[in-house]
């Protein structure tokens, strides 16, 4: 008897343990395969991204080694001496770091102020319009100037703020005003600068909040109105609350690439004369680095640039998730 109920836990234990026992590797590596081949179209479609990344973002980072070496052409980067941290001393000792670090956050924080929270701002007011031609005509207006170059944009805006022949020129001075130098006054160009991308800019932004707002229930505004609540007080009680954690994702997001400004339209309105406040960064990079050549003083330049973003986006989310629910990570 005894015998018999050994064998029996025994027994009991075996299935037990099978039951338990972790999935054969091969068995998974199978059925991935399988999968990937079932559904080969869709694993398709993955790959331009794949390549997108690992050729333009993933691959250049092997040459960012140059930032700790005196870069020399005709050595190529391996050849290349290494200098250590010469170059970043060299930045941070010269005198206009300090200048190019306060107009590249004073721009960003400048634009992030007033151009981020207008999208939000609008994308309500799209939502309280009722379906018809005029919401599609207003949308319509507000997205186009997003499909404008940068190089069409900086034409315009050096068309319309001429100080012979621009159009708001001489509308300034048909109201008796005088008109300020726009594009030559150091003091203006963060203005006109940031104005600008908020014409262009802020009805495109509207399109991820108006896809959040399409989710809200239609069932609590009928609720909000059975108690009595106003439009405003369902506007701020039900649809704020609803694109509250989009509004959060983004701003992390912009708060990751606060030094990384768009030196483009920069570089197209910059001037010997407004060049106190429109040097930053980028523009100081691209500089140095392409009309210079100095590759491995650029390259740290950049690389501090980055790492200083990098840092910001960990902070912002890192807030973020202990204040609130929503995060990157």
């Amino acid at each position: 008897m005894k015998g018999r109920r050994l064998l029996a836990v025994i027994s009991e234990r075996r299935s037990i343990h099978r039951e338990t026992k972790p999935p054969n590797p091969v068995v998974n590596q199978t059925s991935l395969g399988k999968r990937i081949r079932v559904n080969w179209e869709l694993y398709l479609f993955l790959v331009p991204a794949l390549l997108y990344f690992l050729v333009f973002h993933y691959a250049p980072m092997y040459g960012i080694q140059i930032a700790f070496k005196n870069f020399i052409p005709s050595k190529g980067i391996m050849d290349s001496p290494w200098v250590g941290f010469d170059h970043f001393e060299r930045f941070f000792n010269s005198y206009y770091f300090w200048d190019l670090l306060w107009n590249t956050f004073s721009l960003s924080f400048y634009e992030l102020i007033i151009g981020f929270p207008l999208p939000i701002i609008l994308a309500l007011a799209f939502n309280e319009i009722r379906t018809g031609p005029f919401k599609k005509i207003v949308q319509t207006v507000t997205y186009a100037p997003h499909f404008i170059s940068v190089v069409v944009m900086a034409g315009m805006i050096i068309t319309f703020l001429s100080p012979s022949t621009g159009i708001l020129i001489q509308l300034i001075k048909w109201m008796g005003i005088d008109a300020p130098s726009f594009l030559s006054d150091p003091a203006w160009f963060k203005t006109v600068y940031v104005l600008s991308g908020v014409w262009q800019s802020t009805g495109w932004g509207t399109i991820i909040y108006l896809a959040a707002l399409s989710g809200v229930d239609p069932q609590q505004h009928e609720a909000a109105i059975v108690d009595g609540a106003s439009r405003f007080k369902r506007l701020l009680h039900i649809n704020l609350p609803a694109i509250l954690p989009t509004i959060t994702i983004l701003l992390i997001l912009n708060m990751g690439n606060i030094l990384t400004i768009g030196f483009e339209k920069i570089l197209l309105l910059q001037n010997s004369l407004n060049m106190e406040s429109s040097d930053v960064i980028s523009t100081y990079v691209y500089r140095t680095g392409l009309v210079d050549a100095q590759y491995s003083f650029s390259t740290a330049v950049g690389l501090f640039n980055s790492v200083i973003n990098v840092i910001l986006l960990v902070t912002v989310n890192r807030i973020a998730r202990r204040t609130s629910e929503n995060s990157l990570w």
